[in-house]
């Protein structure tokens, strides 16, 4: 399964009333180093299909979300938990740090 594709309109469905840890990605096209996260996202979404969900929101196309939570620089990759944001990453970090958070939330 591919990560989802979060917008203002679904963010809060999707990511705030869901009941499984949530990993957004806050990114752009023209962001060379989200370019880069991309691939990494995308096999986050699929090795913890069920466990949790995995998503991308284009803050150039949704606006009002980044804005809610302070976004000011992409890439940056939000942990949420039960609606609420627990870990903020900003930047490109390992699949693993990722990995480590996720399974922080999960457990």
């Amino acid at each position: 399964m591919a990560e989802i594709h979060l917008t203002d309109e679904n963010f809060e469905q999707e990511v705030l009333k869901n009941d499984k840890p949530v990993l957004v990605d806050f990114w752009a096209e023209w962001c060379h180093p989200c370019q880069m996260l991309g691939p990494v996202i995308e096999e986050l979404a699929e090795e913890y299909e069920g466990k949790a969900k995995v998503g991308k929101l284009n803050v150039d196309e949704n606006n009002s979300i980044p804005g809610n939570f302070g976004i000011m620089s992409i890439p940056t990759v939000m942990l949420f938990v039960n609606g609420e944001p627990k870990k903020t990453f900003v930047g490109v970090q390992s699949k693993e740090t990722y990995k480590q958070s996720l399974d922080e939330a999960i457990s």
